[in-house]
């Protein structure tokens, strides 16, 4: 199954957890990397690009840090631009029909946060609702996502750890 991994995080570099996923994916022949905030530094797609990503794959990966209870403004921006009506969606809109797509999230906060009465008074499951309603609108199948919580805090054996997980979870599906 060929896995198109469109990485959304903003400085990547920074990140221990985002950068050592992209290292793990590097390794595997079937992955291909999509490094969205490196490819598109003016915010600007290459929409043909894109979409003929999508479609070449079978299994779409959004890697992301989970900010401000949502996915980074990039990929906002990439959902409006790339899965245009008539293409993704609506009238004749069915390019994507079929495929799957996976979440794979790095969050600072526990998993107990992420809770009704924890510290963000909701699940995880409810605050990816409305990427899970994007993914459906596109008829394309929703699939368990990855969250590693508490990435903050986590040493660089779980981070490896979390990398080889991710890496299992995506390539089972």
């Amino acid at each position: 199954m060929k896995i198109l991994v469109n990485v959304f995080h903003p400085n990547i570099e920074a990140s221990s957890v985002n950068a050592t996923w992209v290292e793990v994916l590097r390794k595997y022949r079937d992955v291909t990397l999509n490094l969205q905030y490196t490819n598109y530094p003016n915010w600007q797609f290459d929409v043909v690009r894109e979409q003929r990503l999508l479609s070449e794959h079978e299994l779409i990966v959004f890697q992301f840090p989970f900010l401000w209870y949502s996915m980074p403004p990039l990929m906002k921006k990439w959902v409006d631009d790339i899965l245009t009506y008539e293409w993704a969606y609506g009238i004749g809109g069915e390019a994507l029909k079929g495929k799957s797509v996976v979440l794979a999230i790095s969050t600072g906060c526990s998993g107990q946060s992420y809770q009704a009465g924890g510290e963000n008074n909701y699940s995880m499951s409810e605050f990816l609702k409305p990427i899970q309603q994007t993914v459906e609108l596109t008829q394309m199948n929703y699939l368990p996502p990855f969250v590693f919580y508490s990435a903050l805090e986590a040493s660089q054996r779980d981070i490896d750890q979390s990398a080889e997980d991710y890496l299992a979870h995506i390539v089972k599906l």
